[in-house]
Parts: structure tokens; sequence; C-alpha cells
């Protein structure tokens, strides 16, 4: 087994700081296990000294080959940030897996059992990605690794939920996962209370199958703004003012423990300590045989200043990436909405996107609407490939890929009309008026080598959509409900009373006529005043 551990720290261009841990353990010789041998327990018990045995067992008990599971939180902004370490970027959690099997049923239990074991490991609501979130893209997700030949074909299981967020409950079991946890080495630099502060954070965990063995790798990316956090207000960073730590120490079992630094492309900056190596525009440094504590930083000696882009004053700064997409769900109405997407070509050369839209059965497409202009006119030979997966009310999404051809420094524009489904009042969710959260589309440059063979670039995120559907008014319910209990509370406490109090009649004398009670009241007064005259003329006889 060998465990590697690596930190990647860069600079960008409006003053944030993008940091990306990366944490590998490759179990050598070790291949995934044939779904075959499911129905026999015959599999050997696993021993691990580096490699995960909770992250272990999971694999073994499904039979899985390769899986990617991320769970992020923020909008990546691709145009200022450029393409990130690793692209999986999406808000929310997204999971994916290759599975062989020799029947649909088969790979779809296992894919609920990985789904639920997940769920419980990183203490998320993975189990939500149920069969309702479930897709099988054709080609926007190419196995990362190797996939064994038995014989037997394999699956893709995609699901993404939005509305998934990632906190400290989910980093306490992803540090567990790691040999020396968070006592030593890169791992002591996450501290939960800056990594959540971060403007953009995620974590992730990939296995793949290689010809050398299984490979596990857990990765943490962070987008930090030093400016925020700068009394001075200056982009400086180090260690301590990103993560409120240093490294101490490196992690014993660890076979290297690495540390690059992008160097800026223009402007006085220093870079301390001193590098070890300067290679590639990155300083790198070697944490493994040094035993005093790391505070790695990078400073500047002017304040930053914010670049203002105007057409008289200064040219636009260039694109980091190829192309810029913007993604809006446009629709006054509750039933009824249009799906619309800009797609701007950002260099000289056409380029080819794979566009991929899974879409929960609740928003329901209608593909004659299709239109495609560029540069404001129609051109419907732009887009091509199209394959579509009808949704399922309750049961399947909808799974929509295509292939976008932008010409060089235009803006493409694709719309459809959609149709939004009427939902029970149980079937919504506690903040009903919020409204749902969409998954957000995918696109993938297809790159063209010389051999003429196409191959896919790094995928871009578009940020998640929130749909308004038509929604109840749930005071009526709230109502009803109110009167139903009053209704039976008074039931209750009149069979109550009848059945466990004792009931008992009470004769009450009548009241005397008032002309009586008055002759009465008068005699009693006289028979007062008489026997009071008889007392003082006994006490006047007995003084004589």
């Amino acid at each position: 087994e060998k465990f590697e551990e690596y930190l990647s720290i860069k600079s960008l261009r409006d003053g944030r700081v993008t940091s990306s841990f990366s944490f590998t353990t490759l179990l050598r010789d070790a291949i995934p296990r044939d779904p075959r041998t499911l129905a026999f327990d015959d599999d050997t018990s696993q021993h691990y000294t580096l490699f995960p045995l909770s992250l272990g067992q999971i694999l073994r008990q499904y039979a899985i080959t390769e899986m990617h599971l991320t769970l992020n939180a923020g909008k990546w902004n691709y145009d200022t940030w450029g393409y990130p370490d690793e692209p999986d970027v999406g808000v929310g959690a997204e999971l994916r897996a290759w599975m062989a099997g020799d029947s649909i049923s088969s790979i779809d239990e296992r894919w609920q059992g990985v789904r639920n074991a997940l769920a419980g490991l990183f203490c998320a609501s993975l189990g939500s990605l149920d069969e309702q979130r479930t897709t099988s893209p054709r080609l926007s997700f190419p196995p990362e690794g190797a996939l064994p030949d038995w014989g037997l074909p394999h699956e893709l299981r995609h699901a993404s939920h939005a509305s998934e967020h990632v906190c400290t409950e989910n980093l306490t079991p992803f540090l567990k996962l790691l040999p020396c946890k968070s006592l030593s080495g890169l791992a002591t630099l996450l501290n939960p209370h800056r990594i959540f502060d971060a403007d953009w954070h995620g974590i992730g965990l990939h296995v793949l199958w290689r010809p050398e063995g299984v490979e596990v790798r857990l990765n943490v990316q962070l987008v930090f703004d030093p400016l925020r956090i700068s009394a001075q207000g200056k982009q400086d960073w180090s260690f301590h003012s990103l993560f409120d730590r240093k490294v101490e120490k490196a992690c014993p079992v660890a076979s290297s423990t690495r540390v690059s630094v992008e160097l800026p492309n223009s402007g006085v900056y220093r870079v301390y300590p001193e590098p070890q190596e300067i290679r590639d525009g990155k300083a790198y440094y070697n944490l493994k045989n040094n035993n005093e504590a790391w505070n790695i930083g990078t400073m500047w000696p002017t304040d930053f200043e914010y670049r203002i882009c105007h057409a008289a004053l200064s040219s636009p700064d260039p694109a980091l990436v190829p192309f810029s997409v913007t993604r809006n769900l446009l629709g006054p109405t509750q039933d009824r909405g249009q799906l619309s997407i800009v797609l701007t070509n950002n260099q000289q050369d056409t380029l080819q996107l794979l566009y991929l839209e899974t879409m929960p059965w609740i928003v329901q497409f209608y593909l004659h609407t299709i239109r495609v202009h560029s540069d404001n006119v129609p051109r419907d030979d732009l887009i091509s490939n199209i394959s579509y997966v009808l949704p399922v009310p309750h049961a399947r999404p909808a799974t929509f890929e295509s292939v976008l051809t932008l010409p060089g420094r235009s803006t493409l524009t694709f719309s459809m009309d959609v149709a939004k489904a009427f939902l029970r009042y149980t079937e919504h969710p506690p903040d009903a008026q919020r409204g749902w959260d969409l998954p957000p589309a995918i696109f993938t440059p297809l790159n063209q080598s010389l051999n003429g063979s196409m191959s896919l670039g790094s995928r871009v995120y578009t940020p998640s959509l929130l749909v308004d559907l038509a929604t109840p008014d749930f005071s009526m319910p709230y109502n009803v409900i109110i009167f139903t209990c009053s209704v039976m509370a008074f039931i209750f406490g009149s069979v109550f009373n009848v059945l466990t109090r004792k009931f008992i009649v009470v004769r009450v004398r009548p009241d005397p006529p008032r002309n009586q009670s008055v002759s009465r009241t008068e005699k009693r007064l006289e028979d007062t005043d008489s026997d009071t005259s008889n007392e003082l003329n006994t006490s006047k006889s007995g003084v004589h």
C-alpha cells in the first residue's frame, strides 16, 4: 500500500486564493470484486494498513469498479477562476458509479445499496438519490480508470441532488478515512471553521482501478478571499492566515508530502520560505523529511487593485476558459416555461460541446420547440446527435444529450419550452414556497486529435436552477386540521364525562314568596327589639 498527500495553491486574478488538497491511497495488485461472486460468501476478509477499511468493505460488498462522490457548496466562477483542479464542482451532491452485471435489476439493487451505505458513512442525505434522480448518460462520464474484462457489460449510474449542502458532519467522517486522520500532515490544515467560511468549498471521493491496483483519492477544494479577512486590504496569504494553522509535522506513513504554489504572472511579490524547487511556473516544497513547522505564504508590497474593465480605458481580461455559459428558466406562469441557454465562444476556432441535461420529472421537455440561434440568426444545423430518455412520473427523470457547435467568436442561444408538473399536496417539500432545486447542466468540449478520434475536455457545470411549481394554499389544510381537532376534542370530552363522572340528583328547597319573606324579617326585628328592652330593664332593677 502507498499513501501520498499533495496541496496545490494558486492566487487568482480577482484576489482570491484556491487550495486543492489531494490524499491518494494505492492498494497495489488489487482488482475490483467480480459481481458473479456476490452470490457466494467466500469473499476473503480484507486486511488493510493504509487503505480505509470502512470504504473497502462497501466496495467489496457491492462490487463497485469505479465511483465518484462530491459534496460542494457555492458557485464556481469559470470566467474568473478558470478550470478547477478537480472537475466535479457541481453544486450539491453528485454520485456516479460504474458497475458490471449480467442484469439491470442486479445493478439497480447494488446502486441502491451503495447509496445507502455512503449516506451512513458520510452522514449525508444520499439516500434521496433514488430512482427519481438516477440517470445513465451515454457520453458525458466516461470511466477515468480501467474496467476489468469479466465478460460482463459495465453500466453507469449517475445521480445529483442540488439541495444537499456540505457541513462539518460530512468533513468529520471524511477525515477519518485518512491514515493520519487530522493529527499530522497536510490534513492538519483542514480547520472546519475556516473551510466553511470560504467563498467556495467542496470535498470529493474518487475510487478507480488502474493496472497497478485500486486507487482511492480524497480531495478538498477551497476558494478563499484574503481581502475579506485581511485588515490591511492586501491579498497576502499564508497557512496561518487561511487555515489558522501550520503544518507541524508530516504524516509518518505518507511516502510523500508535497506543496506547490503557482507563481503569479506579473507584479512584485515574495514567496516564503525559499522554495526547494521552481519548475513550470510553480514553487515546490517537500515537507516529508523536515520536522519544523511550515507556514508557506506569499506577500505583495502594495495593496490589491481591482481591474476596471471599460472599453475606453482598458481591454477586458482574456477569458480563462474557451467558452462561457448562462442558463435560465424563463416564464411567468407556474405551468409553462422556457429553458434558455446562452453560450459564448471566446476563441476564433469552432468549438463542439457535449451538452447534458438531467431533469427531474417535474419539468418535462418539448423537443419540437427547440430553437438554436447564432448571433440572432436561426441555425438548426448547429445541434446534432440528440439523445433523449423520456421521464416517467414518480419513477424516472429525463435525460437529454446533444452536441452543440459554436462558430468562432459567436454567441449561440438554445431555447426549449418546458411544462411544469402539478403535484399532490403531499409531494411538496416542507419549504414548498421556496421552490425546487434543479440539477446543473454539464457542458464538455469535444477535442479532435490528429488521427481523427474525439476526446473529452474538462467538464463545465452551470449553476443550479430554482423552479416555481403550482403550490396549494397550505393554510386550508391547517384550518381543516384545527376544525377537526376541535370537533374531536368536544366529542371526546363529552363521552369521557358521561363514562367517568357520577351524576347525583340534588333537591333544592324552593325560596319563599317575597311578601312572606319580608314579614318574617320584620317579625325577627321586633323580637330582637323586645329582647333588648327586657335586658335593659333587668339591669336597671339590679342597680336600685
